[in-house]
């Protein structure tokens, strides 16, 4: 039987991690959410917006090299290490990758780790009303763990973990209840995440140059009247020169005439508009009163649909 896409299940954002007995904490990657999928002849590995990635991340598509199953549905995160951390720059040097031979080729350049946190299915079953740690107690039989591809660590002190995770500047942390049932599609609070930093997905209605390259994009999102409001700029960040490029030749095809912001931008002279196609994900420290991105940074370049560049992100 063939296995259909699901959505995962996501945690709800919190400034208060919950505790007690029956709540663990786990770290919380900057990758790429990623189920596995096997149904008893072929693999398939599909992101959380339903997206086949299978091609993307070769060394993970035979499934049962990993995982002690007839048929099963993995859950988990696909992740690059750069500078000592989990990058979202460097996961999407990969996931971003569409043609066979760049894909052979970042394969070799970027390597990637699959950390996996749930079961949703498995020999014919959904296990989706059971709790999470009747889940987890499956994984450990399942699992096959190897440099590349572990299972997620609980961690009895939600404070303590997010205390080092602030020290070392990586994502955040997620706590979950272990009586929780797994809600395919579903939000609420039995997941909640706390991150160090918040991000979002922005569209680009907007750039800037200096000596004939962009150095700078002028960002919007899209409110629940459907009008574009410009929400800030940034030109730091981890892109590359070679991102920055990618982008001088997108601003070039995507370029318009007329301003696509329906509000009027803080940063206008010398700024060129372009059609809100190009998507990117970007960290920041707080939503200012102004209605802008306070210390915004570019942390690469995404497929996300323009469309879904929404202000309920916030």
């Amino acid at each position: 039987m063939e296995l259909k896409p699901v959505q995962p299940f996501e945690p709800i954002t919190t400034n208060l991690l919950p505790s007690g007995d029956r709540w663990v904490a786990q770290v919380k990657w900057d990758g790429v959410r990623m189920l596995a999928y096997y149904d008893g002849h072929a693999s398939r590995l599909i992101n959380r917006k339903g997206n086949d990635r299978t091609r993307q991340y070769p060394e993970f598509t035979d499934v049962t090299g990993y995982c002690r199953a007839q048929s099963v549905i993995l859950d988990g995160e696909m992740i690059a290490i750069e500078g000592g951390k989990p990058s979202f720059h460097a996961i999407m040097k990969r996931d971003s990758l569409r043609k066979q031979s760049e894909i052979d080729a970042g394969v070799q350049r970027v390597a990637v780790s699959y950390m996996i946190f749930d079961v949703l299915y498995l020999n014919g079953e959904w296990l989706t009303g059971r709790t999470l740690e009747q889940r987890q107690q499956l994984l450990q039989e399942l699992i096959m763990p190897h440099e590349r591809l572990q299972l997620c660590q609980n961690y009895n002190d939600a404070e303590q973990l997010y205390a080092v995770m602030k020290q070392h500047g990586w994502e955040g942390v997620v706590c979950k209840n272990l009586d929780s049932a797994y809600a395919i599609g579903g939000k609420d609070k039995r997941w909640q995440k706390k991150k160090i930093f918040r991000d979002l997905y922005a569209a680009v209605g907007g750039v800037t140059y200096r000596d004939g390259i962009v150095n700078a994009l002028l960002l919007g999102l899209y409110d629940q009247h459907g009008r574009f409001l410009y929400i800030g700029h940034a030109g730091a960040g981890r892109f590359t020169t070679e991102d920055w490029r990618r982008v001088t030749k997108e601003a070039e095809r995507l370029k318009a005439d007329a301003r696509p912001f329906d509000n009027t931008p803080q940063r206008v002279k010398g700024a060129a508009w372009i059609v809100p196609s190009l998507t990117v994900k970007v960290e920041y420290l707080e939503w200012t009163n102004g209605g802008t991105l306070r210390h915004p940074v570019l942390q690469g370049l995404t497929t996300v649909p323009a469309e879904q560049c929404v202000t309920a992100q916030i």
